[in-house]
């Protein structure tokens, strides 16, 4: 069953908050030796960048308001302004944001239908993000 692209899904009831921080925990296993993506990160932020992430997709997602009550409105735009974000690093954060996926998808706890639900979703907020040519 394939969702249509304008509907959202519930993601925090479908998959809930521990499998949305497993997805996040992955994903910043992956970015400190990464050679495109580590470098945007200031140096021993990756804690803080995490639990940002995690929060913040907790939160879109259906969770908790604790992003909003720690940070404000979102504005990821401006948020990720300094840092250069170009068609390589958009990919690359897909890459290894798919990869957490899908180590979820193995272990059984996200289906494919949701699988293609986060890519989706995720490669729009990605997009959304670019800011260099």
């Amino acid at each position: 069953m394939r969702v249509d692209a304008s509907e959202e899904l519930p993601i925090f009831q479908l998959l809930g908050a521990e499998t949305l921080s497993a997805i996040v925990a992955g994903f910043y296993r992956r970015v400190p030796d990464d050679p495109i993506l580590g470098p945007l990160y200031p140096a021993g932020d990756f804690v803080g960048a995490e639990q940002r992430l995690r929060s913040f997709l907790l939160y879109r997602f259906g969770g908790p308001p604790d992003y909003l009550r720690e940070r404000g409105h979102p504005r990821l735009r401006m948020r990720h302004a300094p840092f250069a974000v170009d068609r390589a690093a958009r990919d690359r954060w897909m890459q290894l944001m798919l990869a957490a996926v899908d180590e979820q998808v193995a272990a059984g706890r996200v289906s494919a239908q949701h699988r293609d639900y986060l890519e989706r979703f995720l490669g729009d907020i990605a997009t959304f993000l670019i800011n260099r040519a």
